[in-house]
C-alpha cells in the first residue's frame, strides 16, 4: 500500500470537518415546511458530500480526489454571486487543493493498487 501524503490526510480532514460543521448548521435551519425545497436539499446534500470526498480519500479511492475537487469548484461558482472576497478565497483554496490533491506523491498514493491473487 502506498503511503498517505500528508497533505491529503490534512485536506481529507478539513474536508470530513467542514462537512460536519456545515451539516450541523445547516441542520438545524431545516424545518418540516423547507424540507422538500431544492435550496434545504443542497445545504443537507452538499455538506454530505465534503464529508464522503475526505473520507474515501483517506481511503485512496481516487474518485473521491475529484469529489473534493469539483465540491471546492461549486463553491467558486456560488460565491461569483456572492462578495469579490468570497470568490477570491475559493477560487485560492481550488488552486491550494488541485495543487496538493495532484501532485505526484498524491497521484501515486490514489492509483490503484494491483491485486495479488493467492
Amino acid at each position: 500500500m502506498n503511503k498517505r501524503p500528508l497533505p491529503v490526510t490534512i485536506l481529507s480532514w478539513l474536508y470530513i470537518a467542514t462537512g460536519g460543521a456545515g451539516f450541523a448548521i445547516h441542520a438545524k435551519e431545516l424545518s418540516t415546511q423547507s424540507v422538500f425545497h431544492l435550496d434545504a436539499l443542497w445545504l443537507v446534500v452538499l455538506p454530505l458530500l465534503a464529508i464522503a470526498a475526505g473520507v474515501n480519500m483517506l481511503r485512496a479511492h481516487n474518485w473521491a480526489r475529484w469529489l473534493a475537487l469539483a465540491w471546492i469548484a461549486f463553491h467558486v461558482v456560488i460565491s461569483t454571486f456572492d462578495s469579490l472576497q468570497k470568490l477570491i478565497v475559493h477560487v485560492i483554496l481550488l488552486a491550494l487543493f488541485a495543487y496538493f490533491l495532484f501532485r505526484p506523491e498524491a497521484t501515486t498514493y490514489f492509483r490503484p493498487r494491483e491485486q495479488t491473487t493467492s
